[in-house]
């Protein structure tokens, strides 16, 4: 299955899944230049497309404003809450005899509410709008490049550090609304030595070690995407563009102001970048495996919580 299903789910789930904290973060990342192929569907050797060949620049920002909250006796919130997000894609493509999409920018702002159903159970929900378009032009947006989407997710609180729960993602963008399966996972052991597992917004999976209240490295993998939603040849398509790093992780805290500095310095293992057509079919298409080879990844990262 395509990763870009994937993606559309988690883009329907992201605001309902947002932390329940006040926090403003910033991230910019750059994906190193490798070759582009693609995979047949009958597990054939992946084929070289010409001499295809590019890079990307990624800068991403998020801000979740609580509008209220209210903690129950196991420290669990009834918050409703803000929430928006931005990301811009600068794709530096060469070689390519077709056309390929050369930026990206998604915007989503969204309401969430999160609610202890009971000492084992949780809600969190949302409802939200985003633009995905190809272009930074505002004069170039139509309803062809707007999303609407919501959330519903059921949360069991298995142990202080494991969750899991799962639910249902709505979104429109196959041009009608459609139901998507929501899967959360969080399980974080803490101490020194830590290990983090999440399957909230994307995936992210690391093990660190705090040196001091200062300082912490960990080694992480972490997915990412960012989609746009065109006309190409007469026909509506996704294109979307995705991307799966790992690497060692610096984190530098700033005593108690919630202020912290991140990085990643590592590879891109897999980075798939092609055009579906939007429809169910299309999405779910294992004919259109095209993607970026291993790479180089480095990044650096800004986060306040207040």
């Amino acid at each position: 299955m395509k990763l870009t299903a994937l993606f559309l789910t988690a883009s329907a789930t992201l605001l309902c899944l947002k932390g329940k904290a006040q926090e403003v973060s910033f991230k910019t990342e750059y994906i190193g230049n490798s070759g582009y192929y693609y995979l047949p569907p009958n597990e054939k050797p992946k084929e070289k497309i010409g001499d295809g060949k590019g890079s990307a620049m990624v800068y991403q920002g998020a801000v979740n404003i609580p509008l209220s909250m209210k903690s129950n006796k196991n420290n669990r919130s009834t918050t409703w809450g803000i929430g928006f997000g931005g990301a811009y894609v600068a794709l530096n493509n060469k070689n390519f005899k077709e056309n390929m999409v050369s930026e990206i920018m998604n915007l989503q702002l969204g309401i969430y509410h999160l609610r202890p159903l009971n000492d084992k159970w949780s809600l969190r929900a949302s409802v939200g709008i985003g633009i995905f378009t190809p272009s930074t032009d505002f004069s170039k947006i139509n309803f062809k490049n707007i999303l609407g989407s919501g959330g519903i997710v059921f949360i069991r609180h298995l142990n202080p550090n494991l969750d899991l729960g799962g639910g249902i993602a709505i979104n429109s963008s196959l041009g009608y609304p459609m139901v998507f399966p929501a899967v959360y996972v969080k399980w974080k052991l803490d101490g020194k030595f830590d290990i983090n597992v999440e399957l909230v917004e994307g995936l992210e999976i690391s093990a660190g070690y705090d040196f001091n209240e200062k300082f912490k490295l960990s080694y992480a993998i972490e997915m990412n995407g960012q989609v746009a939603l065109l006309e190409k040849d007469g026909k509506n398509v996704i294109f979307s563009h995705q991307y799966i790093v790992t690497g060692f992780r610096p984190e530098l805290k700033f005593g108690t102001t919630g202020f912290s500095v991140t990085g990643m310095a590592g590879l891109n293992l897999y980075r798939p970048a092609s055009y579906s057509d939007r429809t169910l079919k299309g999405v779910f298409a294992s004919d259109n495996d095209y993607y970026f080879s291993v790479s180089s990844y480095v990044s650096v990262g800004l986060k306040m919580k207040f």
